[in-house]
């Protein structure tokens, strides 16, 4: 899903909610729920949307109606090898639109 049809099912109410996904090294993606399951948005060139803070998701996606937003850390250590696997992340609700504004 690409930012022009995240705007046009969002327009529509088909989007139950945006996580923005915080990974190593200072990347953000973008993932929208719909139909129940996550669809990564992508740039114009098909590959994964990076996003460099909130601030610059929130620059990124503010002309979409208010939505649930939600910033996902996600853990490292469910990766080391031989450890139980097991859902360490944090999902905190953030605002779309930024108070400085």
């Amino acid at each position: 899903m690409n930012l022009p049809d995240l705007s046009i099912h969002a327009q529509a109410g088909r989007i139950a909610e945006l996580n923005l996904v915080s990974l190593e090294g200072g990347i953000y993606l973008l993932e929208a729920w719909m139909g129940g399951r996550a669809h990564p948005v992508l740039d114009s060139r098909g590959a994964a949307l990076k996003l460099r803070s909130v601030e610059h998701a929130r620059d990124v996606l503010q002309d979409l109606p208010v939505l649930p937003f939600f910033l996902l850390h996600t853990s490292v250590h469910d990766e080391m090898c031989g450890m139980p696997s097991a859902n360490n992340g944090l999902k905190v609700p953030i605002s779309l639109h930024s108070a400085w504004s």
